[in-house]
This record gives C-alpha cells, sequence and structure tokens, in this order.
C-alpha cells in the first residue's frame, strides 16, 4: 500500500459491512473504522454499497437488495449521513448486483439512485458489471438501463466477470471470478462515451488466471474504455 501511494496512485476503501440500507442504524465502530483506514491511506474518497446485511440481530453474510421504497430511501438516506458525518473524505455508493427484486417497489432503480445522491450528496460508484447483471434477471435492456443512471455523479467505474448460474438457466451471477463478458465490455465503451477518461477498476476476487491472460483482460477493458493501461 505506501508503494502505491509513494506512485500516485489512490487507494480507495471499499466497505461491504456497513449496512447502510438496514433498519437500524450503522454501527459507529464499523464507521470509525472506514475513517480510519481513509486517514491511513490517504485516501480520496471511500466507497460502500447500497444494500442491507443485518437485520433483527443476524447478519446475512451477503449484499441484499434494498427495497426500493419512500421509507426504505428514508432509512438510506438517515445511514448514508450518519456515515458521511464521520468520514474525512466523500463518500461512493455502488449499486448492487441483485438476484431478485422486492414487491411494490415505489421507484425505478435510476430514480431510487438520484433521489438518495440528491438528498446526500454522495458520489456514484457504478458497476457496469452490476447494471447487466440486473438487467439480465429483470429482463431489461442494459444499454437502455445504463442510460438512465445518474452518470453526472460517477466517482469512478468497476467492471467484473460474471456467468449465467449452471442450475437456474437465465439467472446471471456477479461471481468476480470468471473472465469480464462482452456484454460488459460493450456497455463499458458506451459509457465511455458519456464519461471519457473515466477511472475503471476491475474487481477479481479469486480463481486467477495466469499472467497473460489477465494481462489481454486488462488490455480489453482499457481498450473499450478509451484510456491508457
Amino acid at each position: 500500500m505506501a508503494e502505491l501511494r509513494e506512485r500516485g496512485v489512490p487507494v480507495v476503501p471499499h466497505g461491504v459491512r456497513l449496512s447502510l440500507g438496514g433498519a437500524e442504524p450503522v454501527e459507529p465502530a464499523r464507521v470509525a473504522h472506514l475513517a480510519a483506514c481513509a486517514d491511513a491511506l490517504g485516501s480520496p474518497l471511500v466507497s460502500e454499497h447500497i444494500a442491507f446485511t443485518r437485520a433483527g440481530g443476524l447478519d446475512a453474510g451477503h449484499l441484499l437488495p434494498v427495497p426500493r421504497t419512500r421509507e426504505a430511501l428514508d432509512a438510506l438516506t438517515a445511514n448514508v449521513r450518519r456515515t458521511q458525518a464521520e468520514l474525512p473524505v466523500p463518500l461512493a455508493l455502488e449499486p448492487i448486483a441483485a438476484l431478485f427484486d422486492w414487491p411494490d417497489d415505489e421507484y425505478t432503480e435510476p430514480d431510487f439512485l438520484r433521489a438518495l445522491l440528491d438528498r446526500t450528496g454522495a458520489l456514484l460508484l457504478l458497476d457496469v458489471a452490476n447494471v447487466r447483471a440486473n438487467a439480465v434477471n429483470r429482463g431489461q435492456d442494459a444499454a437502455a438501463a445504463l442510460d438512465r443512471m445518474p452518470l453526472d455523479r460517477v466517482a469512478y467505474v468497476h467492471v467484473a466477470g460474471g456467468a449465467e448460474h449452471p442450475g437456474d438457466p437465465g439467472l446471471y451471477h456477479d461471481t468476480h471470478t470468471d473472465p469480464v463478458p462482452d456484454g460488459v465490455l460493450h456497455l463499458l465503451a458506451r459509457l465511455a462515451e458519456r464519461l471519457p477518461g473515466m477511472a475503471v477498476m476491475l474487481e477479481r476476487d479469486g480463481r486467477y488466471p495466469p499472467a497473460t491472460e489477465l494481462d489481454a483482460e486488462l488490455s480489453a477493458i482499457a481498450a473499450a474504455a478509451g484510456v491508457a493501461r
């Protein structure tokens, strides 16, 4: 990490356990830890997911989608503001890849995101792989879904690999262990037309390929994004 800082490469802490979308207030100790990481790393910002992981004293161990309702938006807004008040740097929020949606949603995802960002002043961490995963699982057009996102609030961009679930055809999993598919690269190229020079990061959490394959994947991502390696 010190070497990255010396080279001028920003290190952005990326939270997974704040449970911003939970009905309960965020846990102060978790927020304090995220703030301490940002301080120690000299980070320009931190990020966390629009999701909940805990409810009623139970921890799901997974990022769960937030209902897109007015009540859920109020709870999420309150937790984001509590978090921002303790952070030394701006907060970027990432919409997750959801395997299901709750019934009786009152907002589309883009409208929900816009309302949240307007209320909190937070930035958007846009994962184009999540946009594609959600579009596939909802039977929507991924390009149209991307175009409706609040792209003027994007802080930086994630890409990742995924695959159709072998036991449930048509259900796409954002695995972070498979190669980035062409559909995600096409979305990234579409986004690059709107946001030239954007910062892009590959998420790869396991099953790492040989260095030559990974290098080729990074080159394909850079080409789609229109940025230098």
